[in-house]
């Protein structure tokens, strides 16, 4: 079943798989399973986070529910100089995300195994990355909104996206309240990627 990939242990039967995919000029391969998040391809909503993200060199970013790690791991591709720490609760996502990273070439970047937060409880970041699993409910999307403010430096960023029709207004909603500000960066395909950025000093 597929709201499994949010279970620290997905119960589904393994499905191996691996594709290719070019995303901003770079070339990718990706090792999947069943029981992990879009487990054949690169999801639309991932793709159109990636498309809009703007990370610079030697930037700290957190990729937040990694999968099996193709935020983070493009993310790291795009930051020269920079670290990237990807996290997952789900066990088998994590595998998949150190195998992607290892396969991938990819040095700046390592994968810690929890809930949200909890594994980068000791480090704050430049920005979040998190395409939010919406179907394990409104209490997860409130806590990566809510908590994301202590865990970002100033002037970093949260980037979400969401469905149009699966709330992405009324998360914009929360992140303005939690933040201040909500902008929607890109929109496509009934998704919205949508930034908040912590006030400077």
């Amino acid at each position: 079943m597929g709201e499994q990939y949010f279970e620290t242990r997905p119960r589904s039967t393994h499905r191996p798989g691996r594709f290719a995919v070019t995303i901003r000029g770079h070339p990718f391969t990706f090792q999947t399973d069943a029981g992990v998040f879009s487990g054949r391809r690169l999801d639309r909503g991932s793709e159109l986070l990636l498309a809009a993200l703007e990370v610079g060199p030697c930037e700290s970013i957190l990729d937040l529910g990694c999968g099996y790690g193709i935020i983070g791991i493009v993310a790291a591709r795009l930051s020269e100089g920079g670290r990237v720490v990807l996290t997952d609760v789900n066990e088998r996502a994590v595998a998949l995300a150190n195998a992607n990273v290892n396969a991938n070439g990819i040095r700046n970047a390592e994968v810690r195994t929890g809930d949200l937060y909890e594994p980068v409880a000791d480090l704050a970041f430049d920005h979040i990355l998190a395409n939010p699993p919406i179907r394990a409910g409104r209490v997860i999307v409130d806590r990566i909104v809510v908590d994301a403010p202590p865990r970002l430096l100033e002037g970093g960023s949260l980037w979400l996206v969401a469905r149009t029709r699966q709330g992405a207004d009324s998360i914009r909603v929360r992140m303005a309240k939690a933040f201040g500000n909500a902008t929607i960066v890109k929109r496509g395909s009934g998704f919205k990627v949508l930034r908040s950025t912590k006030p400077g000093a």
